[in-house]
């Protein structure tokens, strides 16, 4: 293990043992370094590269902090892993969100509120209404996303919404090329809205697999027909889409 690797362990155990916490200020650089034992030039790596997957935060002229350690800010790094696009790589982004979108629904059947319940049956209805793929494909990601928060798991939530966001063109572009998707989405929605209603998380976590296993369907077929690096047609916008 290199020296900048030991220096980042001290410091993770720091915060992992409840020493820092979220919002706390990282002791002056001198004392820190001769408090874990390192040079001062390995500490500074450790923070630069701690800082890079959202555990500390470097404000200029007032020291380095711990961040809030939310899910959202440390599960940023994840786009990195997630924003190619690539069809292979998608097609790799949509079978881990297959499996998170299905366990956070069986989550959501158990824990869903009434409140939102009545949301998702918003949501379902407005889709109807809407004329492009873009906006289509916007109300579906706060569909999926009401139910990963109606989980009642953050972190999971949190993993879903960077995996979503990094397939979004995929859907736009199963939408310009695929037919009679609004209604087939509308459908699968309110399959997943029954579901929900009924508080039947084994049925949820079926019709979330199929759900997200559409695209990965489509995907799989299009081929080499479809260029995820660019973006769909110009008039992409008007055509209906079929997104999940």
């Amino acid at each position: 293990m290199s020296v900048t690797d030991q220096a980042i362990e001290k410091i993770k155990a720091m915060i992992i043992g409840g020493e820092l916490g979220p919002g706390d200020r990282l002791p002056k650089e001198s004392d820190l370094a001769a408090r874990l034992g390192l040079s001062r030039n390995s500490l500074r790596e450790a923070v630069r590269a701690l800082s890079l997957i959202g555990l500390l935060e470097t404000r200029q002229g007032d020291g380095t902090y711990v961040t809030s350690l939310s899910p959202d800010v440390l599960l940023e790094t994840m786009a990195f892993v997630a924003d190619l696009h690539q069809a292979d790589t998608v097609l790799q982004v949509l079978e881990v969100r297959r499996v998170l979108e299905a366990a956070a629904t069986a989550l959501a059947a158990q824990h869903i509120t009434d409140d939102e319940l009545e949301t998702l049956a918003g949501l379902i209805e407005e889709m109807r209404t809407f004329d492009t793929v873009e906006d289509l494909v916007e109300n579906d990601r706060t569909f999926h996303r009401t139910i990963a928060a109606a989980s009642g798991n953050p972190v999971l939530a949190s993993l879903l919404e960077s995996f979503s966001g990094r397939t979004s063109r995929a859907r736009v572009w199963r939408g310009v090329t695929q037919a009679d998707a609004i209604e087939r989405t509308a459908r699968e929605h309110e399959a997943l809205f029954s579901a929900l209603r009924r508080r039947n998380p084994d049925l949820a976590h079926a019709w979330a697999t199929a759900h997200v296993a559409g695209v990965e369907e489509w995907l799989q077929a299009a081929g080499p027909a479809v260029d995820l690096s660019q973006e769909p047609p110009a008039d992409a916008g008007q055509a209906p889409p079929d997104t999940p």
